[in-house]
């Protein structure tokens, strides 16, 4: 079967990005996405994109292959509950996006005959280069592969089991501030030794993106890179030594340990 037509219910953020994504890649022509969101004002730039927008979720739904559930938290059930009627076990799989809401949560309102799909992507989605993680039920192989196609249009997947699915959120989601935490530390080191901020934000970017991509080329462990970089005697190593006596790579590992720990407590 071919699932061609998507429906994004929620034109947030991740939704609009989501939608941009699938355009810019090609996965998907515009007139074949819908945008639904009570406030359609918002979406004006979906619209001049040629994306459908709209506040009926239903009609929406009913002309669509996939639905990508793009909501808040608190408020999944009521908005997932309105469309139901209109899901069809032979033509739709659903996909959702939303944080801490479990697959047999989704069925339990849906229905266990629909394919359904959890993904948990990041924000680099904006720009097609996200992680995304992915878990699902009642789905066939083909079923998989073209959400796996989909989200592959937007950055990288992994298949996981959903009892990960929390761990993938602190790891990939909340990862990313991480990251981000760590270049501007870089930015403020760099100014301490004389660049101005955006020689020394471009630097610590740039330096990062490669760093990543070395390893995701490569496939190589950390470690061998760092043995690159790293000569005897060198600033490197000074370097690195000081970072770790000062807690570097353990306040990290307790950082994703707190975050995780932070959403089991939640749950």
């Amino acid at each position: 079967m071919a699932y061609k037509k998507i429906a994004v219910i929620g034109g947030g953020n991740l939704g609009s990005a989501i939608a941009e994504g699938l355009i810019k890649s090609g996965f998907s022509q515009p007139y074949d996405i819908t945008v639904t969101k009570r406030n359609v004002s918002t979406l004006k730039s979906l619209e001049e994109k040629g994306v459908k927008t709209s506040s009926d979720n239903v009609a929406a739904v009913t002309e669509a292959d996939i639905i990508i559930l793009a909501v808040k938290p608190y408020n999944y059930q009521e908005i997932l509950s309105g469309f139901t009627s209109a899901l069809n076990p032979q033509k739709h799989l659903l996909i959702s996006v939303i944080s801490g809401v479990y697959v047999k949560d989704l069925a339990a309102i849906a229905g266990n005959e629909i394919p359904i799909f959890r993904a948990m992507p990041n924000t680099a989605i904006a720009i097609q280069e996200s992680m995304t993680c992915i878990s699902y039920i009642a789905a066939s192989t083909e079923q998989i592969g073209h959400v796996n196609n989909l989200f592959s249009n937007l950055g990288s997947v992994v298949v996981i089991d959903e009892k990960l699915m929390d761990a993938a959120t602190v790891l990939g989601a909340c990862g990313t501030a991480y990251a981000m935490r760590y270049i501007r530390a870089n930015i403020q080191g760099g100014i301490e030794i004389g660049f101005d901020a955006a020689t020394a934000s471009l630097i610590a970017a740039q330096t990062v993106k490669g760093a990543a991509e070395l390893l995701l080329q490569r496939n190589t462990h950390p470690e061998q890179e760092i043995d690159k970089v790293t000569t005897p005697k060198g600033c490197t190593i000074a370097g690195l030594n000081e970072m770790e006596h000062q807690g570097f790579s353990s306040s990290l590992i307790k950082g994703i340990s707190t975050s995780y720990q932070k959403i089991a407590k939640d749950m």
